[in-house]
């Protein structure tokens, strides 16, 4: 156990090479604010029990222990204790795990040997940071009813700090903006009520197109908005080839009364961008709109 200055943190590593939690022990041990506490265990099981006891304000995860291998680890571990960031450790550097880490609930991937002690502190006080405004704003008015998503003023609250934290930790964004094409339709159609449902099922497509760190929003009527962070410029071409095929599985099931399409926007923020949130959204829905007229042409 590792005691440093007044208010530390508590930080739980959980990890089974001793050698290395003691060097992860010794960098957070040096002179920072604020300070880290750390309690080290090297089984899942025996992390969550302590994390139950004890309680913790940031995990530091190794994915492949004695008792759990690869993210089922973290899928655990966030199932359990779904109230504090996970910050998950591994040998290998794999972008692919890393990015379905962060969608299945990690705040941050970190390769071992590949983080110093400056990097690893400010990972830490960003992952707090970052879920602390999470839970924050849950518990305001900020909520879209119908569809669970965050709503504009919930959006633009969250993705403004977001993009704060992209600047200083030097990582790019996308920003999308997404409508429900034919929404007029299905409720002449259909009814209110079926249209509703349009809604919900167009959320949980979002939802499974996206990662759980990125931000999901509802902002009006048959207009979503989504700021995926941690992401690459060419992670746009990947997004619309995944729209595509959650459309085309959404669709194809027995229970649908009639197929769901967008039209989707989107824009890559470089880490270094002066515009805001909104001036991003401008962009986006510039980019949306000369997508629906390209597909008015073509028709």
């Amino acid at each position: 156990l590792v005691t440093m200055a007044n208010d530390p943190c508590k930080a739980l590593l959980i990890a089974d090479d001793l050698t290395y939690a003691r060097i992860l022990q010794e960098r957070l041990s040096q002179e920072a604010t604020p300070a880290f506490h750390v309690q080290c265990t090297d089984r899942l099981q025996s992390g969550l029990e302590w994390f139950a006891k004890e309680g913790a304000d940031v995990v530091l995860l190794d994915l492949h222990l004695p008792d759990s291998q690869g993210l089922e680890t973290l899928i655990k571990a966030h199932a359990q204790a779904p109230e504090v960031p996970i910050v998950v450790l591994s040998g290998v550097d794999d972008d692919t795990v890393a990015l379905e880490a962060v969608r299945r609930g990690a705040q941050d991937f970190l390769v071992k040997g590949q983080v110093d002690a400056g990097r690893l502190r400010r990972v830490l006080r960003y992952a707090m940071e970052r879920h602390r405004m999470q839970e924050s704003l849950r518990g305001l008015a900020l909520i879209d009813d119908l569809t669970g998503l965050y709503n504009r003023r919930g959006f633009l609250n969250l993705a403004a700090h977001h993009m704060k934290l992209a600047r200083r930790t030097q990582r790019g964004s996308v920003l999308a903006c997404a409508d429900l094409d034919g929404l007029k339709q299905i409720n002449d159609t259909f009814g209110h009520r079926e249209g509703d449902q349009a809604l919900i099922g167009t959320a949980g497509i979002l939802r499974k197109m996206f990662r759980t760190s990125d931000i999901l929003a509802r902002i009006g009527g048959d207009e979503f908005t989504i700021l995926a962070i941690q992401a690459s410029e060419d992670s746009t071409g990947v997004l619309m080839t995944r729209l595509d095929d959650h459309l085309t599985r959404h669709n194809a099931q027995a229970s649908c009364r009639y197929p769901l399409s967008f039209s989707l926007g989107m824009v890559y923020i470089d880490h270094d961008s002066s515009l805001s949130i909104e001036e991003c959204m401008i962009k986006a829905d510039a980019a949306l709109y000369e997508q629906k007229r390209g597909r008015k042409a073509h028709a």
